[in-house]
């Protein structure tokens, strides 16, 4: 009843409310069907297919046959603000092993992850000062903007509000006219000895940070060992240490035991660490 009344509510607000509503239900549960959210908003299915189409047009949901989503495809990437909700547990494990990685004086770069962002929630303890920290993710520039003992350095770009970050040709030149010690970064897809991304567009920026970085620390939860994307980033011996949490299956890390990968399995629930090949 009251999930019914939240919808009346909006659609009594207007179209734009409703909207806001109809994306934030969305995000939080990853799907729904057109029937679910015309009954829920209390407007008829043309109506939900016309706020649909703009919501998909900004980029924070992606229609289907009979429904809308906010998870990722093959393909496309989901919104950051699906991304910040799911598998948090998993990616606070990678990033608190990541920290490991960082040493005080050190010129580090985030990619736009909300893996690597987790590495900027706990920078903002300033327990590894001085640093340098290079990135453009907005979420992370704006969690580091005030923090004492970082330098922070924003790469300029053109703003994508999907990934909320900034991208594009003046972004990898920005990259690439920098030298850091160590890349943080985070891939659609790791499977057969490479990193996978969905999208075109994000991949010559995450190549140009890797080529950047005297050492290359890759964060991914494991979900993206059984995922597939469509473009390859970069092959995993381009790595030099791949973390991922202690969901992972014995499959997929012996496939990284295959490709020689250098890996960190993260425990989550307690259990110790367990080191992989390398």
């Amino acid at each position: 009843m009251s999930s019914n009344s939240s919808g009346g509510s909006a659609h009594q607000q207007g179209p734009a409310a409703r909207r806001s509503a109809m994306a934030e239900q969305v995000l939080a549960d990853g799907s729904a069907t057109a029937a679910e959210l015309a009954e829920r908003f209390g407007v008829s299915l043309m109506t939900i297919h016309r706020d649909l189409d703009e919501l998909e047009r900004q980029g924070l949901v992606r229609k289907f046959r009979g429904g809308v989503t906010a998870q990722p495809s093959g393909v496309f990437e989901s919104n950051v603000q699906y991304r910040l909700k799911t598998m948090r547990a998993e990616k606070a494990a990678v990033a608190e092993h990541a920290l490991r990685s960082i040493e005080p004086g050190m010129a580090i770069m985030l990619d736009d992850s909300t893996s690597t962002l987790e590495i900027a929630r706990r920078l903002r303890l300033g327990e590894i000062t001085p640093l340098t920290v290079v990135t453009n993710f907005l979420e992370a520039i704006n969690l580091l903007a005030d923090q004492r003992g970082i330098h922070l350095m924003a790469l300029g770009g053109d703003y994508d509000p999907l990934h909320s970050s900034f991208l594009g040709v003046s972004c990898v030149e920005a990259v690439q006219s920098l030298r850091v010690d160590v890349c943080f970064a985070s891939t659609s897809s790791v499977h057969g000895g490479y990193a996978y991304h969905q999208e075109q567009h994000i991949v010559s920026v995450k190549r140009a940070m890797l080529d950047s970085a005297a050492r290359n620390v890759l964060l991914i939860d494991h979900t993206k060992l059984a995922r597939t994307a469509l473009h390859r980033v970069v092959p995993l011996s381009r790595i030099d240490l791949l973390l991922v949490d202690d969901g992972a299956s014995a499959q997929a890390l012996r496939d990284l035991d295959e490709h020689k990968v250098t890996y960190q399995v993260c425990a989550t629930k307690g259990s110790d660490d367990r080191a992989g090949a390398t």
